[in-house]
């Protein structure tokens, strides 16, 4: 499935998320599951308030998802994110059987913001399943920056 201009406001919404995840104490990252541009769930990281690394903004997304969406629903969503996956996040979404992720930020740009993490494409992660996961990104990633700016330094 192409890009289209609902993927594009969903995306600016998932970087509204990373912009009020940093707002509310964490780490400015969020993520949004939709279908048909309706959306089904919205999710920010919670990894400094929740004192827990793995409450990255996709792993939340997923967790909530698992609780309250079928699984028929979610294989045909689309998972939004403001920053690409990280390999945890990557399984996650996997294992969660969602079909497409489109995100902004690089996880190459994030690395070079950041100075560090785990520079393992979510493409590699997916190509290793047995069911494809169809990714768009990186996209907006001027836009998707923006939350991040300054953030890692302070840190």
């Amino acid at each position: 499935m192409p890009l289209t201009p609902q993927d594009l406001t969903c995306l600016r919404e998932a970087i509204a998320l990373a912009a009020a995840a940093r707002a509310h104490g964490n780490h400015p990252f969020g993520a949004l599951l939709a279908l048909n541009g309706d959306i089904l769930a919205r999710a920010e990281n919670t990894v400094i308030t929740g004192a827990d690394v793995t409450q990255h903004a996709e792993l939340n997304l997923v967790r909530l998802a698992q609780q309250q969406i079928p699984p028929d629903v979610l294989a045909q969503a689309t998972l939004y994110t403001s920053t690409e996956p990280c390999p945890m996040c990557s399984g996650a979404i996997y294992w969660a059987g969602i079909p497409r992720v489109v995100y902004a930020c690089s996880e190459e740009a994030l690395y070079d913001l950041s100075g560090g993490g785990l520079a393992l494409p979510c493409r590699e992660v997916f190509a290793r399943g047995a069911r494809p996961v169809k990714v768009l990104g990186p996209l907006l990633e001027e836009e998707a920056i923006q939350p991040h700016l300054g953030f890692w330094q302070a840190e």
